[in-house]
């Protein structure tokens, strides 16, 4: 069975590879900025007039819209925030809007309804990456383990920590390898999702489809 995935402000395509890993076959990023690293098919777009045109061409969409607007970097200085959209419901009108299966992922502190929470120690990864997870289906997540190991700083790791994967993230051999992603730049693997959250969300969105 195809299935078609429409991935909306894709970036380098962290997302996208779990969501194939997990079945989906054909995938389409749809992203405003060249992305000459996304392994799939790419669309140089407006995301939310794409979906609006072709989101009932695809049996499931994911998005990602911009974090900065809720990141804890950007509410550290008082005006920053609003310096950067927020395009949280605007994208989950436009995914209603479509018909199809639905997923929304964004940072902790996003306005995300009924959301649940992903993290690197779930699946085996050296880093704990928390992001929410909004979708038209029922999401399941693994058990959370204790986060006995401390975080460490941001382009600052000291080795027995987890690796931030933020900013001007350090070493980046570590970083990727903390992410399984090895085919992006600094800057756009400090802003990608590791596969391994798609791979697992993307199997439940795949037998919500089948159904």
């Amino acid at each position: 069975m195809s299935l078609r995935l429409l991935d909306l402000f894709c970036g380098a395509g962290g997302t996208a590879v779990g969501y194939h890993r997990a079945g989906f076959t054909e995938i389409v990023g749809v992203d405003n900025r060249p992305q000459p690293r996304f392994p799939f098919q790419f669309v140089q777009a407006d995301a939310l007039e794409y979906v609006a045109e072709h989101g009932r061409e695809f049996d499931a969409i994911h998005a990602s819209p911009p974090c900065q607007r809720y990141s804890r970097m950007t509410t550290c200085r008082t005006g920053l925030q609003n310096t950067h959209p927020d395009l949280v419901a605007a994208t989950r009108r436009a995914l209603r809007a479509s018909g199809k299966e639905w997923v929304i992922e964004n940072v902790v502190g996003a306005p995300l309804a009924t959301a649940v929470m992903l993290c690197g120690t779930m699946f085996g990864l050296s880093t704990y990456r928390h992001r929410l997870f909004e979708s038209s289906v029922c999401l399941l997540v693994p058990p959370d383990p204790h986060h006995e190991i401390p975080a460490s700083k941001a382009g600052h790791w000291i080795p027995g920590t987890m690796i931030s994967v933020a900013g001007n993230c350090a070493p980046i051999a570590l970083a990727r390898a903390a992410m399984e992603v090895d085919w992006t730049t600094r800057a756009e693997l400090a802003e990608a999702i590791p596969p391994a959250y798609t791979e697992f969300i993307g199997k439940q969105l795949r037998e919500a489809v089948a159904r």
